[in-house]
Protein backbone atom coordinates (compact mmCIF):
# COMPACT_ATOMS: atom_id res chain seq x y z
CA UNK A 1 0.00 0.00 0.00
CA UNK A 2 1.29 3.30 -1.17
CA UNK A 3 1.47 6.31 1.72
CA UNK A 4 -1.35 7.95 -0.69
CA UNK A 5 -3.59 5.08 0.03
CA UNK A 6 -2.46 5.02 3.48
CA UNK A 7 -3.48 8.30 4.16
CA UNK A 8 -6.81 7.70 2.52
CA UNK A 9 -7.79 5.05 4.30
CA UNK A 10 -7.06 6.80 7.34
CA UNK A 11 -9.84 9.82 6.39
CA UNK A 12 -12.02 7.18 6.10
CA UNK A 13 -11.65 5.01 9.12
CA UNK A 14 -14.30 5.52 11.73
CA UNK A 15 -12.66 6.90 15.39
CA UNK A 16 -12.88 4.66 18.60
CA UNK A 17 -11.45 1.66 19.68
CA UNK A 18 -9.13 1.09 17.32
CA UNK A 19 -8.25 4.52 15.89
CA UNK A 20 -7.63 7.82 17.71
CA UNK A 21 -6.88 10.99 15.97
CA UNK A 22 -5.70 14.40 17.49
CA UNK A 23 -4.79 17.32 15.60
CA UNK A 24 -1.87 18.64 17.87
CA UNK A 25 -0.66 21.39 15.51
CA UNK A 26 2.27 22.00 18.08
CA UNK A 27 2.51 19.58 21.07
CA UNK A 28 0.86 16.81 22.61
CA UNK A 29 1.00 15.83 26.40
CA UNK A 30 3.42 12.45 26.35
CA UNK A 31 1.51 11.22 29.33
CA UNK A 32 -1.76 11.69 27.52
CA UNK A 33 0.11 10.05 24.56
CA UNK A 34 0.52 7.19 26.55
CA UNK A 35 -2.70 6.88 27.91
CA UNK A 36 -4.29 6.89 24.48
CA UNK A 37 -1.74 3.75 23.50
CA UNK A 38 -2.46 2.07 26.54
CA UNK A 39 -5.88 1.96 25.89
CA UNK A 40 -5.72 1.03 22.06
CA UNK A 41 -3.12 -1.92 23.44
CA UNK A 42 -6.26 -3.16 25.67
CA UNK A 43 -8.70 -2.44 23.17
CA UNK A 44 -6.89 -5.17 20.97
CA UNK A 45 -4.73 -2.73 18.94
CA UNK A 46 -4.55 -0.05 16.99
CA UNK A 47 -3.42 3.64 15.68
CA UNK A 48 -2.57 6.92 17.06
CA UNK A 49 -2.69 9.57 14.62
CA UNK A 50 -1.51 12.95 15.26
CA UNK A 51 -2.08 15.78 12.21
CA UNK A 52 -5.22 14.66 11.03
CA UNK A 53 -8.91 15.87 12.34
CA UNK A 54 -10.77 14.33 14.51
CA UNK A 55 -14.63 15.48 13.03
CA UNK A 56 -15.43 14.66 9.79
CA UNK A 57 -15.06 15.26 7.15
CA UNK A 58 -10.84 15.03 8.30
CA UNK A 59 -8.33 16.86 6.79
CA UNK A 60 -5.24 17.03 6.98
CA UNK A 61 -3.87 20.03 8.88
CA UNK A 62 0.00 18.61 10.00
CA UNK A 63 1.48 18.09 13.44
CA UNK A 64 5.04 18.86 14.99
CA UNK A 65 4.23 17.27 17.85
CA UNK A 66 7.35 14.35 19.00
CA UNK A 67 9.57 15.64 16.72
CA UNK A 68 11.58 12.75 17.59
CA UNK A 69 9.52 10.12 17.33
CA UNK A 70 12.06 7.09 17.73
CA UNK A 71 12.68 8.73 21.30
CA UNK A 72 9.04 9.06 21.86
CA UNK A 73 8.71 5.24 20.42
CA UNK A 74 11.21 3.85 22.91
CA UNK A 75 9.70 6.05 26.12
CA UNK A 76 6.29 4.45 25.31
CA UNK A 77 7.51 0.55 25.19
CA UNK A 78 9.67 1.38 28.13
CA UNK A 79 6.47 2.72 30.24
CA UNK A 80 3.56 0.63 28.52
CA UNK A 81 5.67 -2.80 28.07
CA UNK A 82 4.49 -3.41 24.65
CA UNK A 83 5.41 -3.32 21.01
CA UNK A 84 4.89 0.64 19.43
CA UNK A 85 5.88 1.31 16.00
CA UNK A 86 5.66 4.56 13.58
CA UNK A 87 5.71 6.14 10.09
CA UNK A 88 5.59 9.40 9.22
CA UNK A 89 4.03 10.49 6.40
CA UNK A 90 4.23 14.05 4.17
CA UNK A 91 1.24 14.90 2.76
CA UNK A 92 1.02 18.26 0.60
CA UNK A 93 3.93 19.76 2.62
CA UNK A 94 1.76 18.16 6.15
CA UNK A 95 3.62 16.17 8.64
CA UNK A 96 0.92 13.22 9.49
CA UNK A 97 2.68 10.90 12.78
CA UNK A 98 1.00 7.55 13.25
CA UNK A 99 1.81 5.14 16.11
CA UNK A 100 1.32 1.89 15.17
CA UNK A 101 0.47 -0.11 18.50
CA UNK A 102 0.07 -3.66 19.34
CA UNK A 103 -2.33 -5.85 20.84
CA UNK A 104 -1.82 -6.34 24.63
CA UNK A 105 -0.04 -9.62 25.57
CA UNK A 106 -2.52 -12.75 25.92
CA UNK A 107 -3.32 -12.61 29.63
CA UNK A 108 -1.79 -9.70 30.80
CA UNK A 109 -3.68 -5.70 30.82
CA UNK A 110 -1.27 -2.94 30.37
CA UNK A 111 -0.74 -0.59 32.23
CA UNK A 112 -0.02 3.29 32.55
CA UNK A 113 0.90 4.83 35.95
CA UNK A 114 -0.93 1.50 37.31
CA UNK A 115 -4.03 1.93 35.66
CA UNK A 116 -5.40 -0.58 32.76
CA UNK A 117 -7.14 2.36 29.88
CA UNK A 118 -9.72 1.26 27.95
CA UNK A 119 -11.60 2.90 25.00
CA UNK A 120 -15.91 2.49 25.25
CA UNK A 121 -16.46 3.59 21.79
CA UNK A 122 -13.92 7.31 21.86
CA UNK A 123 -14.01 7.76 25.56
CA UNK A 124 -10.81 7.37 27.64
CA UNK A 125 -11.99 5.46 30.73
CA UNK A 126 -10.45 2.97 33.52
CA UNK A 127 -11.08 -1.02 33.14
CA UNK A 128 -13.64 -2.45 34.88
CA UNK A 129 -12.16 -5.24 37.05
CA UNK A 130 -14.42 -8.08 35.67
CA UNK A 131 -12.81 -7.53 32.39
CA UNK A 132 -9.31 -7.81 34.14
CA UNK A 133 -10.15 -10.69 35.69
CA UNK A 134 -11.27 -12.55 32.73
CA UNK A 135 -7.76 -10.99 30.79
CA UNK A 136 -5.80 -12.63 33.73
CA UNK A 137 -7.70 -16.25 33.10
CA UNK A 138 -7.15 -15.92 29.56
CA UNK A 139 -4.31 -18.78 30.11
CA UNK A 140 -5.19 -20.67 33.18
CA UNK A 141 -3.56 -20.09 36.24
CA UNK A 142 0.15 -18.19 36.92
CA UNK A 143 1.74 -20.68 38.91
CA UNK A 144 4.30 -17.76 39.81
CA UNK A 145 1.30 -15.89 41.37
CA UNK A 146 0.44 -19.23 43.60
CA UNK A 147 1.08 -19.19 46.97
CA UNK A 148 3.87 -21.27 48.24
CA UNK A 149 2.35 -23.35 51.35
CA UNK A 150 4.93 -22.90 54.20
CA UNK A 151 7.36 -20.37 53.18
CA UNK A 152 7.73 -16.71 54.62
CA UNK A 153 9.74 -13.85 54.03
CA UNK A 154 12.70 -15.52 56.33
CA UNK A 155 12.87 -17.45 52.99
CA UNK A 156 13.94 -15.26 51.37
CA UNK A 157 17.74 -13.68 50.73
CA UNK A 158 18.26 -9.95 51.59
CA UNK A 159 20.71 -9.41 49.28
CA UNK A 160 18.24 -10.22 46.07
CA UNK A 161 15.92 -8.15 48.15
CA UNK A 162 18.48 -5.46 48.02
CA UNK A 163 19.56 -5.78 44.55
CA UNK A 164 15.85 -5.56 43.23
CA UNK A 165 14.96 -2.42 45.58
CA UNK A 166 18.61 -0.42 44.00
CA UNK A 167 17.26 -1.70 40.65
CA UNK A 168 13.41 -0.59 41.50
CA UNK A 169 14.60 3.05 42.51
CA UNK A 170 17.30 3.59 39.87
CA UNK A 171 14.26 2.64 36.77
CA UNK A 172 11.39 4.04 38.49
CA UNK A 173 13.27 7.97 40.59
CA UNK A 174 10.56 6.36 43.34
CA UNK A 175 13.41 7.50 45.88
CA UNK A 176 10.77 6.99 48.95
CA UNK A 177 11.49 3.16 48.19
CA UNK A 178 14.20 2.79 49.54
CA UNK A 179 12.37 3.88 53.38
CA UNK A 180 10.29 0.99 52.65
CA UNK A 181 10.39 -2.13 55.28
CA UNK A 182 11.53 -5.52 53.39
CA UNK A 183 7.76 -6.44 53.82
CA UNK A 184 6.21 -3.55 52.46
CA UNK A 185 8.74 -3.68 49.20
CA UNK A 186 8.19 -7.28 48.75
CA UNK A 187 4.01 -6.65 49.29
CA UNK A 188 4.12 -3.48 46.92
CA UNK A 189 5.87 -5.32 43.64
CA UNK A 190 3.20 -8.33 44.47
CA UNK A 191 5.99 -10.87 45.61
CA UNK A 192 4.28 -11.40 48.72
CA UNK A 193 0.32 -11.17 49.16
CA UNK A 194 -1.73 -10.99 52.19
CA UNK A 195 -2.39 -14.57 51.91
CA UNK A 196 1.66 -15.32 51.98
CA UNK A 197 4.78 -16.02 49.72
CA UNK A 198 4.69 -16.42 46.40
CA UNK A 199 6.68 -18.82 43.77
CA UNK A 200 7.99 -15.76 42.16
CA UNK A 201 8.92 -14.50 45.40
CA UNK A 202 11.24 -17.85 45.73
CA UNK A 203 12.34 -17.68 42.16
CA UNK A 204 13.49 -14.49 42.47
CA UNK A 205 14.55 -14.02 45.88
CA UNK A 206 14.38 -17.31 47.33
CA UNK A 207 17.19 -18.58 49.84
CA UNK A 208 18.95 -21.49 48.85
CA UNK A 209 17.45 -23.58 51.81
CA UNK A 210 13.90 -22.69 50.90
CA UNK A 211 14.66 -23.54 47.08
CA UNK A 212 15.97 -26.74 47.76
CA UNK A 213 12.20 -27.19 50.00
CA UNK A 214 10.12 -25.67 47.90
CA UNK A 215 10.80 -25.66 44.45
CA UNK A 216 14.39 -27.73 43.89
CA UNK A 217 14.15 -27.49 40.00
CA UNK A 218 14.65 -23.83 40.53
CA UNK A 219 18.44 -24.16 39.17
CA UNK A 220 20.35 -21.89 36.37
CA UNK A 221 23.64 -24.09 35.65
CA UNK A 222 26.35 -22.48 34.04
CA UNK A 223 29.25 -24.30 31.75
CA UNK A 224 32.35 -23.21 29.75
CA UNK A 225 33.16 -25.62 26.98
CA UNK A 226 36.15 -25.28 24.81
CA UNK A 227 35.43 -27.54 22.83
CA UNK A 228 32.63 -29.97 21.13
CA UNK A 229 33.90 -33.15 23.23
CA UNK A 230 31.49 -35.10 25.53
CA UNK A 231 32.63 -35.06 28.95
CA UNK A 232 33.07 -32.67 32.34
CA UNK A 233 32.64 -28.93 31.23
CA UNK A 234 36.10 -27.01 32.00
CA UNK A 235 34.04 -24.95 34.09
CA UNK A 236 30.26 -25.45 35.81
CA UNK A 237 28.97 -23.49 38.49
CA UNK A 238 25.31 -24.17 39.95
CA UNK A 239 22.82 -21.80 41.40
CA UNK A 240 20.23 -22.75 43.19
CA UNK A 241 19.58 -18.96 44.50
CA UNK A 242 16.83 -16.28 43.46
CA UNK A 243 17.51 -14.62 40.42
CA UNK A 244 18.26 -11.45 41.69
CA UNK A 245 21.07 -12.82 43.82
CA UNK A 246 23.46 -14.70 40.71
CA UNK A 247 22.08 -12.43 37.81
CA UNK A 248 25.67 -10.44 37.24
CA UNK A 249 26.64 -13.23 38.57
CA UNK A 250 26.52 -15.46 35.56
CA UNK A 251 27.19 -12.37 32.60
CA UNK A 252 30.75 -12.00 34.80
CA UNK A 253 31.44 -15.50 34.10
CA UNK A 254 30.62 -15.64 30.36
CA UNK A 255 32.11 -12.19 29.83
CA UNK A 256 35.79 -13.76 31.00
CA UNK A 257 36.06 -15.43 28.13
CA UNK A 258 34.23 -13.08 25.64
CA UNK A 259 36.75 -12.48 22.93
CA UNK A 260 36.33 -9.19 20.80
CA UNK A 261 36.92 -9.15 17.22
CA UNK A 262 37.81 -6.18 15.14
CA UNK A 263 36.35 -4.15 12.39
CA UNK A 264 38.36 -1.47 10.49
CA UNK A 265 36.17 1.24 8.60
CA UNK A 266 38.80 3.71 6.84
CA UNK A 267 41.15 4.85 9.89
CA UNK A 268 38.38 3.54 12.50
CA UNK A 269 39.32 0.30 14.20
CA UNK A 270 36.27 -0.92 16.60
CA UNK A 271 36.48 -3.68 18.96
CA UNK A 272 32.84 -6.08 18.97
CA UNK A 273 32.29 -8.93 21.23
CA UNK A 274 31.36 -12.14 20.55
CA UNK A 275 29.09 -11.94 23.12
CA UNK A 276 26.36 -9.26 22.95
CA UNK A 277 25.38 -8.53 26.93
CA UNK A 278 22.44 -6.80 26.07
CA UNK A 279 21.24 -10.24 23.92
CA UNK A 280 22.49 -12.78 26.61
CA UNK A 281 20.77 -10.93 29.33
CA UNK A 282 17.72 -11.42 27.47
CA UNK A 283 18.16 -14.82 26.41
CA UNK A 284 18.10 -15.27 30.39
CA UNK A 285 15.47 -13.25 31.44
CA UNK A 286 13.50 -15.46 28.64
CA UNK A 287 14.58 -18.44 30.08
CA UNK A 288 13.73 -17.11 33.87
CA UNK A 289 10.52 -15.34 32.84
CA UNK A 290 8.86 -18.05 30.48
CA UNK A 291 10.20 -21.69 31.89
CA UNK A 292 7.85 -24.33 32.90
CA UNK A 293 8.50 -24.55 36.57
CA UNK A 294 6.04 -27.18 37.17
CA UNK A 295 8.79 -29.36 35.30
CA UNK A 296 11.27 -31.03 36.64
CA UNK A 297 14.73 -29.72 34.92
CA UNK A 298 17.55 -26.83 35.24
CA UNK A 299 17.87 -23.53 32.78
CA UNK A 300 20.91 -24.32 31.28
CA UNK A 301 23.42 -21.86 30.27
CA UNK A 302 26.39 -23.28 27.70
CA UNK A 303 29.30 -21.38 26.53
CA UNK A 304 31.72 -22.45 24.06
CA UNK A 305 34.55 -20.20 22.36
CA UNK A 306 32.04 -18.15 20.07
CA UNK A 307 28.15 -19.55 20.51
CA UNK A 308 26.25 -19.76 23.46
CA UNK A 309 23.12 -22.07 24.21
CA UNK A 310 20.27 -21.52 26.40
CA UNK A 311 17.82 -23.84 27.11
CA UNK A 312 14.79 -24.05 29.53
CA UNK A 313 12.25 -26.54 30.42
CA UNK A 314 8.95 -26.14 28.73
CA UNK A 315 7.98 -25.47 25.01
CA UNK A 316 6.73 -22.34 24.09
CA UNK A 317 4.15 -20.58 25.37
CA UNK A 318 0.36 -21.40 24.48
CA UNK A 319 -0.45 -19.73 20.83
CA UNK A 320 3.57 -18.44 20.36
CA UNK A 321 5.76 -20.33 16.99
CA UNK A 322 8.78 -19.50 15.78
CA UNK A 323 6.62 -17.69 12.71
CA UNK A 324 5.18 -15.54 15.14
CA UNK A 325 7.44 -15.03 18.00
CA UNK A 326 8.34 -11.60 17.41
CA UNK A 327 4.92 -10.09 17.17
CA UNK A 328 3.29 -11.95 20.14
CA UNK A 329 3.74 -11.61 23.95
CA UNK A 330 2.20 -14.20 26.32
CA UNK A 331 4.52 -14.31 29.65
CA UNK A 332 4.05 -17.95 31.24
CA UNK A 333 4.89 -16.42 34.43
CA UNK A 334 3.01 -13.08 34.82
CA UNK A 335 3.94 -12.56 38.39
CA UNK A 336 7.80 -13.02 37.38
CA UNK A 337 7.34 -10.70 34.33
CA UNK A 338 5.51 -7.94 35.92
CA UNK A 339 7.90 -8.06 39.19
CA UNK A 340 11.17 -7.87 36.35
CA UNK A 341 9.12 -5.15 34.50
CA UNK A 342 9.17 -2.91 37.40
CA UNK A 343 13.00 -2.42 37.94
CA UNK A 344 14.05 -2.37 34.09
CA UNK A 345 15.12 -5.99 34.24
CA UNK A 346 12.97 -6.57 31.08
CA UNK A 347 13.68 -3.04 29.89
CA UNK A 348 11.73 -3.62 26.39
CA UNK A 349 9.30 -5.97 27.52
CA UNK A 350 7.04 -7.61 24.34
CA UNK A 351 10.52 -6.40 22.45
CA UNK A 352 13.13 -8.74 24.14
CA UNK A 353 13.12 -10.95 21.43
CA UNK A 354 12.55 -7.78 19.09
CA UNK A 355 16.16 -6.50 20.70
CA UNK A 356 18.00 -9.86 19.77
CA UNK A 357 17.28 -9.93 16.13
CA UNK A 358 18.14 -6.04 15.62
CA UNK A 359 21.20 -6.32 17.59
CA UNK A 360 22.27 -9.22 15.91
CA UNK A 361 21.86 -8.40 12.60
CA UNK A 362 23.50 -4.95 13.29
CA UNK A 363 26.51 -6.38 14.66
CA UNK A 364 26.52 -8.92 11.09
CA UNK A 365 25.74 -12.13 12.92
CA UNK A 366 23.41 -14.65 12.22
CA UNK A 367 20.20 -14.20 13.86
CA UNK A 368 19.31 -15.94 17.29
CA UNK A 369 18.54 -20.23 16.05
CA UNK A 370 15.89 -22.02 18.00
CA UNK A 371 17.25 -25.41 16.41
CA UNK A 372 16.55 -28.63 18.85
CA UNK A 373 13.19 -26.22 20.32
CA UNK A 374 10.41 -29.20 21.04
CA UNK A 375 7.12 -29.34 23.42
CA UNK A 376 9.59 -29.90 26.49
CA UNK A 377 12.73 -27.32 26.20
CA UNK A 378 13.39 -23.92 24.17
CA UNK A 379 16.77 -23.46 23.22
CA UNK A 380 18.26 -20.78 21.66
CA UNK A 381 21.74 -20.63 20.39
CA UNK A 382 23.61 -17.17 19.97
CA UNK A 383 26.21 -17.26 17.30
CA UNK A 384 29.09 -14.96 18.24
CA UNK A 385 30.72 -14.32 15.32
CA UNK A 386 30.72 -11.75 12.91
CA UNK A 387 29.60 -13.85 9.34
CA UNK A 388 30.61 -11.05 7.14
CA UNK A 389 32.05 -7.80 8.10
CA UNK A 390 30.93 -6.18 4.80
CA UNK A 391 27.44 -6.12 6.20
CA UNK A 392 28.54 -3.72 9.15
CA UNK A 393 29.43 -1.51 6.66
CA UNK A 394 26.44 -1.54 5.30
CA UNK A 395 24.35 -0.98 8.86
CA UNK A 396 26.77 1.45 9.61
CA UNK A 397 25.99 3.82 6.70
CA UNK A 398 22.20 3.20 7.72
CA UNK A 399 23.21 3.94 11.17
CA UNK A 400 24.76 7.45 10.02
CA UNK A 401 21.29 8.38 8.89
CA UNK A 402 18.20 7.07 9.85
CA UNK A 403 18.42 3.03 11.91
CA UNK A 404 16.27 5.36 14.93
CA UNK A 405 13.80 4.59 12.17
CA UNK A 406 13.71 1.34 11.70
CA UNK A 407 11.64 -1.17 12.84
CA UNK A 408 12.54 -5.39 13.80
CA UNK A 409 10.64 -5.76 10.28
CA UNK A 410 13.01 -3.32 8.38
CA UNK A 411 16.42 -4.88 10.11
CA UNK A 412 15.13 -8.44 8.89
CA UNK A 413 13.81 -7.13 5.43
CA UNK A 414 17.88 -5.76 4.93
CA UNK A 415 19.41 -8.58 6.13
CA UNK A 416 17.11 -10.56 3.79
CA UNK A 417 18.52 -8.38 0.30
CA UNK A 418 21.99 -8.65 1.60
CA UNK A 419 22.12 -11.91 2.08
CA UNK A 420 19.96 -12.87 -1.10
CA UNK A 421 17.36 -15.11 0.93
CA UNK A 422 13.63 -15.12 0.77
CA UNK A 423 11.80 -12.04 1.87
CA UNK A 424 8.43 -12.86 3.94
CA UNK A 425 5.08 -11.23 3.71
CA UNK A 426 5.92 -9.09 6.76
CA UNK A 427 9.63 -8.38 5.07
CA UNK A 428 8.02 -7.54 1.82
CA UNK A 429 5.53 -5.25 3.68
CA UNK A 430 8.44 -2.99 4.66
CA UNK A 431 9.94 -1.94 1.32
CA UNK A 432 8.03 0.44 0.12
CA UNK A 433 9.35 2.44 3.26
CA UNK A 434 12.80 1.39 3.18
CA UNK A 435 12.52 2.85 -1.11
CA UNK A 436 11.68 6.27 0.58
CA UNK A 437 14.16 6.41 2.62
CA UNK A 438 16.90 5.71 0.09
CA UNK A 439 17.42 2.19 1.71
CA UNK A 440 16.19 0.27 -0.99
CA UNK A 441 16.16 0.36 -4.71
CA UNK A 442 12.72 -0.88 -7.00
CA UNK A 443 14.73 -2.71 -9.81
CA UNK A 444 11.30 -4.07 -11.51
CA UNK A 445 8.23 -6.25 -11.23
CA UNK A 446 8.63 -7.38 -7.29
CA UNK A 447 12.03 -7.01 -7.05
CA UNK A 448 14.41 -4.71 -4.89
CA UNK A 449 17.64 -4.71 -4.07
CA UNK A 450 19.84 -2.58 -1.82
CA UNK A 451 20.75 0.98 -2.84
CA UNK A 452 23.82 1.33 -4.70
CA UNK A 453 25.65 3.03 -2.01
CA UNK A 454 25.34 0.75 0.43
CA UNK A 455 27.08 -1.81 -1.68
CA UNK A 456 29.61 0.90 -2.46
CA UNK A 457 30.53 0.89 1.08
CA UNK A 458 30.74 -2.73 1.03
CA UNK A 459 33.12 -2.60 -1.81
CA UNK A 460 30.77 -5.21 -3.40
CA UNK A 461 29.72 -2.28 -6.42
CA UNK A 462 29.33 -5.37 -8.95
CA UNK A 463 26.99 -6.87 -6.80
CA UNK A 464 24.47 -4.15 -7.14
CA UNK A 465 25.30 -4.26 -11.07
CA UNK A 466 24.62 -8.24 -11.39
CA UNK A 467 21.09 -7.48 -10.10
CA UNK A 468 20.38 -4.45 -11.75
CA UNK A 469 21.70 -4.77 -15.04
CA UNK A 470 20.62 -8.01 -15.45
CA UNK A 471 17.02 -7.12 -14.80
CA UNK A 472 17.61 -4.08 -17.04
CA UNK A 473 19.19 -5.52 -19.78
CA UNK A 474 15.75 -8.22 -19.88
CA UNK A 475 13.94 -5.10 -19.27
CA UNK A 476 15.44 -3.97 -22.59
CA UNK A 477 15.07 -6.90 -24.55
CA UNK A 478 11.19 -6.86 -23.98
CA UNK A 479 10.75 -3.77 -24.65
CA UNK A 480 12.71 -3.68 -28.17
CA UNK A 481 10.54 -7.04 -28.52
CA UNK A 482 7.32 -5.11 -28.41
CA UNK A 483 7.98 -2.09 -30.24
CA UNK A 484 10.05 -4.62 -33.60
CA UNK A 485 6.65 -6.10 -33.70
CA UNK A 486 4.88 -3.15 -34.04
CA UNK A 487 7.20 -1.17 -36.25
CA UNK A 488 5.12 -0.08 -38.85
CA UNK A 489 2.83 2.27 -36.82
CA UNK A 490 4.91 2.97 -33.77
CA UNK A 491 4.33 2.07 -30.19
CA UNK A 492 2.40 4.84 -27.73
CA UNK A 493 4.36 5.20 -24.63
CA UNK A 494 1.03 3.57 -22.81
CA UNK A 495 1.95 0.30 -24.41
CA UNK A 496 5.72 0.36 -22.66
CA UNK A 497 3.79 0.83 -19.47
CA UNK A 498 1.82 -2.07 -20.14
CA UNK A 499 4.70 -4.27 -20.97
CA UNK A 500 6.46 -3.97 -18.10
CA UNK A 501 3.82 -2.95 -15.43
CA UNK A 502 5.90 -3.45 -12.81
CA UNK A 503 7.99 -0.29 -13.39
CA UNK A 504 6.51 3.43 -13.08
CA UNK A 505 7.01 5.64 -15.91
CA UNK A 506 10.16 7.22 -14.84
CA UNK A 507 11.76 4.13 -14.72
CA UNK A 508 10.41 3.08 -18.19
CA UNK A 509 11.49 6.51 -19.67
CA UNK A 510 15.24 6.01 -18.22
CA UNK A 511 15.08 2.52 -20.18
CA UNK A 512 13.96 4.34 -22.93
CA UNK A 513 16.73 6.93 -23.00
CA UNK A 514 19.31 4.51 -22.64
CA UNK A 515 17.88 2.42 -25.55
CA UNK A 516 17.86 5.66 -27.46
CA UNK A 517 21.60 6.33 -26.72
CA UNK A 518 22.86 3.12 -27.81
CA UNK A 519 20.61 3.82 -31.66
CA UNK A 520 18.72 1.17 -31.30
CA UNK A 521 14.84 3.22 -30.86
CA UNK A 522 13.89 6.84 -31.68
CA UNK A 523 10.58 8.61 -31.82
CA UNK A 524 8.45 10.52 -34.16
CA UNK A 525 6.20 13.16 -32.37
CA UNK A 526 6.12 14.99 -28.98
CA UNK A 527 4.19 14.18 -25.83
CA UNK A 528 1.55 11.60 -25.42
CA UNK A 529 1.30 11.47 -29.22
CA UNK A 530 4.59 10.10 -29.24
CA UNK A 531 5.73 7.07 -31.03
CA UNK A 532 8.51 4.70 -30.78
CA UNK A 533 10.39 2.50 -33.53
CA UNK A 534 13.02 0.31 -34.07
CA UNK A 535 16.59 1.14 -35.66
CA UNK A 536 16.53 -1.48 -38.05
Amino acid sequence: MSYLETIQELLEAKEGEHVQFKEAKRRFDSGEAAKCCCALANNGGGKLVFGITDKRPRMVVGSEAFDQPERTRMGLIEKLKINVDFQIFNYEGKRVLVFDVKSRPIGLPVQYDGVAWIYEGDTLKPMPEDMRRSIYEETGGDFSGIICAGATVEDLDDTAIENFRGKWIEKSSKKQLAALSKEQLLHDCGAITDDGVTYAALILFGKTKAIIKYLPQTEIIFEYRSSEASGPANQREEFRIGFFACYDRIWELINLRNDKQHYQEGFFVFDIATFNERVVREAILNAVSHRNYQLGGSIFVRQFRDRLLVESPGGFPHCITLDNILDRQLPRNRRIAEILSLCGMVERSGQGMNLMFELSIQEAKPLPDFTGTDDFFVSVTLNGLIIDKAMLSVINRISETCAEMLSTEDFLAIDALYHERTLNEKMQSRLNRLVEMGIVEHIGRKKYVLARSLYAATGKSGVHTRHVGLDRDTNKELLLKHIRKNNEVGTPFKELQQVLPGLDRNQIRVLMRELRADGKVFSKGTTSAARWYVNE
